[in-house]
């Protein structure tokens, strides 16, 4: 029998690619595709259009594909049709500007981002990347505009709240560069990013408590939610001066929370200030804190803490990794 195997295992071989699903081509493709071996992507995915000629998704890998690999002429041909299609999605507008950006066609891409906003306007990945482009073209109130938006619009993506936060903290403000900081580091527990974030974050409360007659920039007209803030944050500027530290900023935030929360008639409903009253009262606040400020503060005592505390903190990953963090609409008070 064993001189029918050969035949019969030949003929799976070639035959299962016209058995493969779409799906499952495209998977085959990625995988390719993250390990930079661009020519078997392009091979996988001209397979899949071959059953699937008009498939949005696989257009869309190979437009991208082109602009890792470097070829944007070819990436831009590929992309331009897609962008007239009715069943163009947010990331064909992505991809179509990221394309322009690279070959500094600014009015191009300032073109498709402005038509995707006109079709997609709650899109917060949108917001962001038009936002980034403006703040690199030295069009700083468009930009901060165009961040803020996409925190209306948005309000559990990220990125707006990244560029904002690295926005206001650069135009000497107080408040925002905090609320938008911590509420990113929330959103985005663990990157590259938010390492920088945290650094931003203590520095940022350093400034709250440091008299300075610094000038606000591009900020018209302080909010009541913000001047509450402040004010209420102040009420703790004695223990300031014992320097701002994860140990200072601990007592100073648990205090703020319960002033905050007393406050009669509360007109700011605010899921930051709820998820750090409900971690103050699960007993895991002083391991959020130190995961907020230890490392950007004294990486040789944050390891040392965790040492000494190691059940309280893996109680707080765990609880950090299956509590997903989202901020609702209508929480936007700047």
């Amino acid at each position: 029998m064993h001189k029918y195997l050969l035949p019969i295992l030949l003929l799976c071989f070639f035959t299962s690619p016209a058995q493969q699903t779409v799906e499952q081509l495209r998977e085959t493709a990625i995988s390719f595709q993250r390990q930079e071996d661009f020519t078997n992507t392009f091979m996988v995915l001209g397979r899949a259009l071959e059953l699937s000629p008009q498939n949005l998704t696989i257009l869309k890998d190979v437009a991208y594909t082109y602009y890792l690999a470097g070829d944007f002429k070819r990436a831009e041909d590929r992309i331009a049709p897609l962008l007239d299609r009715k069943d163009a999605d947010v990331q064909v507008f992505q991809i179509a500007g990221n394309i322009h950006k690279i070959l500094e066609q600014w009015k191009q891409a300032e073109k498709i981002y402005k038509k995707g906003l006109i079709k997609f306007p709650a899109s917060g990945p949108l917001c962001s990347e038009y936002g980034e482009m403006m703040w690199n073209l030295s069009r700083p109130e468009e930009a901060i505009s165009l961040w803020e938006r996409g925190i209306v619009a948005d309000p559990s993506y990220s990125g707006n709240y990244y560029h904002a936060a690295k926005f206001y903290f650069a135009a000497a403000d107080k408040a925002r560069s905090i609320v938008y900081g911590e509420i990113f580091v929330n959103l985005e527990s663990y990157s590259a990013r938010t390492s920088e974030m945290k650094i931003l974050l203590i520095e940022s409360y350093k400034r709250v408590f440091i008299a300075s007659d610094a000038k606000q920039y591009f900020i018209k007209k302080t909010t009541e939610f913000e001047s509450r803030f402040i004010e209420i944050l102040m009420r703790q500027s004695s223990l300031a001066v014992h320097g701002i530290t994860p140990e200072t900023l601990l007592v100073i935030r648990s205090r703020f929370l319960l002033d905050w929360f007393n406050m009669s008639n509360n007109p700011f409903p605010f899921e930051l200030f709820s998820h750090m009253q409900n971690l103050l009262r699960e007993g895991m606040f002083e391991a959020y804190n130190e995961w907020l400020f230890g490392p950007s503060s004294d990486i040789n005592a944050y390891q040392n803490w965790i040492k000494t505390h190691e059940v309280g903190y893996k109680r707080f990953q765990e609880y950090q990794r299956n509590k997903l963090f989202r901020m609702p609409d209508g929480q936007h008070y700047f």
